[in-house]
């Protein structure tokens, strides 16, 4: 499906969300039904800045093929047809807690936002795989798996992407999510079933005497 991005990104979004609504330190913050005013966005930290809208960025920022599952086989969804394999994705988002600094208590902003950050990373800590009811959107009641693992960076590496959003570095982690996966925009072949299989296996270690 095309929509896999969008997925992929609205099922993180909730899942963190929901993490930070249940929190009872934070949730009332969160929690709309509460008050809440802070919002688990996608938006860029720099889009949310500017909308005077705070609380936690998950912005996708990088979109790679997966080199390693792109050769993978055509699948069968039925005996006579022939799926072409979909374009295997990896998506990395950048985690940024955005809290505007208030005057009054200068020291409350920064511990805040890292309140709102540690947070964030023991949700998704606790669901390095999302699956079944986790899924959101498009991914919902299909059979997706999705992989989550904070994803080292140096230094260096993340203040280039706070240089392209031309703004200074600010306190942030990335996460690599897969596999979402975009399937061709054709149908699946027409082809023979398959009438018999060979399960045997054999490795070929030398010439024949």
């Amino acid at each position: 499906m095309h929509t896999a991005l969008r997925a992929s990104s609205i099922t993180l979004q909730e899942l963190i969300s929901a993490g930070l609504a249940a929190d009872p330190i934070l949730g009332p913050t969160f929690d709309p039904l509460l008050g809440g005013t802070l919002v688990v966005s996608l938006n860029t930290p720099e889009e949310m800045r500017t909308s005077n809208v705070q609380g936690l960025s998950v912005w996708l920022y990088r979109v790679e093929r997966d080199e390693q599952l792109l050769n993978a086989p055509p699948t069968r969804p039925m005996p006579t047809r022939l799926a072409p394999t979909p374009l295997p994705l990896r998506l990395h988002y950048l985690i940024t807690p955005i809290v505007a600094l208030d005057p009054a208590f200068p020291l409350a902003s920064p511990s805040r936002e890292q309140e709102i950050l540690g947070k964030a990373m023991q949700v998704l800590y606790g669901h390095p795989v999302l699956r079944g009811v986790d899924l959101r959107d498009d991914f919902t009641g299909t059979d997706m798996r999705i992989a989550v693992r904070l994803e080292p960076m140096t230094l260096e590496e993340i203040t280039r992407i706070w240089h392209a959003l031309h703004r200074p570095y600010q306190l942030s982690v990335s996460y690599e999510v897969s596999l979402a996966t975009i399937a061709p925009a054709v149908q699946p072949a027409e082809v023979a079933p398959v009438l018999m299989a060979d399960p045997r296996v054999s490795v070929i270690v030398g010439d024949a005497p």
